[in-house]
């Protein structure tokens, strides 16, 4: 049993080591020019290793794209925040205070491979989104929902997510070097940013909230 506990253990090694170093490689040279031997070599590792635990290139940059998206928000993160006995509002504040952290952390990876993929896409984004999204989707739902008093499964609640959210996934598309207007934004204070947002968020689900309890049967009617 000690040998198996050990190989487990060493595989689970090379595997973080592979994917770190792949993450590293794709947020500065992009998918198409990183190679897989670039990745073993970075990661000192054979290449065997690459295909063993990932199956090819492609399935270790699907893996990457994950781990990306789950240090910006990871399943574990909201249900411990949507569980939390905190009014919806500062539930809306950690959770955009969480993304302005995680998306404007320079010396990460996982927000420059997401903006590399947000700008140019590639047919991996559509798994990722079908992958990732779905099991997040409820929380960020039900945050919202507390905070308007729309129903969950109704379609203007998730117009009300992509309100909240698209500002938040531009910090990931403007990075660092790409221009002197995206040099100025990562060069203000997070709390600033967060801040913005956040009061920029809480206006609009304010008068969304408002309109929807003044005339819900308008909201529920088909469009003519």
């Amino acid at each position: 049993m000690r040998t198996v506990r050990t190989q487990r253990t060493d595989g689970e090694t090379t595997y973080h080591r592979i994917l770190e170093a792949a993450g590293e490689l794709f947020a500065s040279t992009g998918f198409g020019e990183t190679t897989s031997k670039m990745i073993a070599a970075r990661a000192e590792v054979d290449l065997a290793s690459i295909n063993y635990h990932f199956g090819s290139r492609s399935g270790l940059y699907q893996a990457v794209l994950v781990e990306a998206h789950r240090r910006v928000v990871s399943i574990d993160g909201l249900q411990r925040l949507t569980a939390t006995d905190l009014p919806a509002r500062q539930k809306l504040r950690h959770l955009i205070e969480g993304l302005v952290e995680s998306t404007t952390v320079r010396q990460g990876w996982h927000a420059r491979v997401l903006g590399r993929e947000f700008l140019s896409p590639s047919s991996h984004l559509q798994q990722l989104l079908a992958g990732e999204i779905p099991k997040k989707l409820p929380f960020v739902l039900s945050i919202l929902s507390e905070m308007t008093s729309i129903p969950p499964d109704d379609p203007a609640l998730l117009r009300c997510m992509i309100s909240i959210m698209a500002p938040c996934a531009m910090l990931l598309v403007v990075a660092p070097n790409v221009s002197s207007f995206a040099d100025d934004i990562h060069r203000m204070p997070r709390e600033d940013l967060a801040d913005h947002l956040y009061s920029f968020a809480v206006g609009g689900l304010e008068a969304i909230g408002r309109a929807a309890r003044s005339s819900p049967a308008k909201r529920s009617s088909p469009a003519k």
